[in-house]
């Protein structure tokens, strides 16, 4: 939202251990209701809390430490995963040959930056594929920001050649208009890791000829709210197979909560 505001709250000071979420905006997130069940039900919930914390500009983060001495870890969402790299002292292998971080252990000085998308995306991609007799040869990956840098890394793991859409073309990218003149049958993985269609947007959808697609087709999205997104309701109309990114969501927060204890 316009009018969210980095605010130094006191009554934060009271819990042992302080986690967040910085981003901007973080009004569509779900992060801290689900850590806060998640206290609430292993009854921690007096001793640590979880908080939102819109950062206008990453040049903001260093104010967290200083309001915060008990902070212990963050997560990073969008406009963020890639800015906030130079004011980490220690890379994960993995977040660093991704080149985005989604996830910080914070030790006093020490902030070392992990990417649990990738673990999350992987787990999730799996069990979305898990009906197919074997993986699909290529995919669309829509997007090349920070979470396709993730979606990315896994489907190379998995030997499923990508290819990049995006709104300008580039090295290696395809823009939407380009994409037009190829045939979908050619990709039988999409992978949506654009912001399109995310509430309160729900009648924006990757701009893709959506007639071509079938039951042969996997759609995933990695937007959660809404449930189904436009560009999942084409792809389901049209019997492909569709996920949208909660389960991503859920491994990705899971592991993070993992690497914050050790």
């Amino acid at each position: 939202m316009a009018d969210e505001k980095l605010l130094f709250r006191e009554e934060l000071l009271a819990y042992d251990r302080l986690f967040g979420l910085i981003g901007y905006p973080l009004s569509h997130s779900f992060s801290k209701r689900y850590f806060l069940d998640k206290f609430q039900k292993d009854g921690s919930a007096d001793r640590q809390y979880y908080e939102l914390f819109p950062l206008e500009h990453i040049e903001e983060l260093p104010q967290l430490q200083e309001w915060y001495p008990q902070l212990r870890g963050l997560n990073v969402t969008i406009p963020y995963k890639q800015q906030v790299l130079p004011y980490l002292t220690e890379l994960d292998p993995e977040a660093e040959a991704v080149g985005a971080v989604n996830t910080i252990r914070i030790d006093g000085q020490s902030w070392k930056g992990f990417n649990t998308d990738i673990y999350g995306f992987e787990q999730s991609l799996r069990k979305l594929l898990s009906s197919k007799e074997r993986l699909p040869p290529q995919a669309l990956v829509l997007g090349t920001g920070g979470a396709a840098k993730a979606v990315i890394y896994v489907l190379r793991k998995l030997d499923i050649a990508v290819q990049l859409i995006s709104r300008r073309p580039g090295a290696d990218v395809l823009t939407y208009a380009e994409l037009k003149e190829k045939s979908l049958k050619d990709y039988p993985l999409l992978v949506n890791t654009t912001p399109l269609g995310m509430s309160p947007h729900t009648e924006a959808c990757p701009d893709l000829n959506y007639d071509q697609l079938s039951e042969r087709h996997v759609l995933y999205d990695l937007v959660y709210n809404p449930e189904k997104t436009l560009f999942l309701q084409k792809g389901e109309a049209a019997g492909a197979a569709i996920m949208n990114g909660l389960p991503m969501l859920i491994g990705q927060a899971e592991r993070a909560w993992a690497i914050w204890n050790g």
